[in-house]
């Protein structure tokens, strides 16, 4: 779900990101077109007023106070609760990486969610 990025202008980091107190930091927010199990095509809102969804991403770490969660879990964050992201380079892994709402978690994951995506635009 989450594969070839197309990541310009990255922040190159070295050492952790830390998340503070109650963050959470979460790695590529799931983008594109998706098609669902029966065939409907779900588009992706891309700052418009259709496709609105939620959406999957991989947590990529959390504060001191944050219990539900933890990092390379999948969480499910409703829509557009979530930072637009900074492009960043660590360790040799280019991501996105969002802050989103805690109180906006809907779902969490251990596995990857399998889902059924056309296309990725950045």
């Amino acid at each position: 779900m989450f594969e070839n990025l197309e990541i310009t202008n990255c922040l190159n980091i070295k050492g952790e990101i830390k998340a503070l107190r109650n963050t959470i930091l979460v790695k590529n927010i799931e983008r594109g077109i998706r098609k669902t199990n029966s065939g409907i095509l779900i588009p992706d809102d891309n700052m418009k007023n259709y496709g609105i969804r939620p959406r999957w991403g991989q947590v990529y770490a959390v504060g001191k106070d944050v219990v539900d969660v933890k990092p390379g879990q999948y969480v499910l964050v409703e829509h557009g609760r979530w930072t637009r992201g900074i492009p960043i380079k660590n360790d040799n892994e280019e991501f996105y990486l969002h802050k989103i709402e805690n109180s906006s978690i809907l779902l969490v994951s251990d596995e990857e969610p399998k889902t059924h995506k056309l296309m990725s635009k950045f």
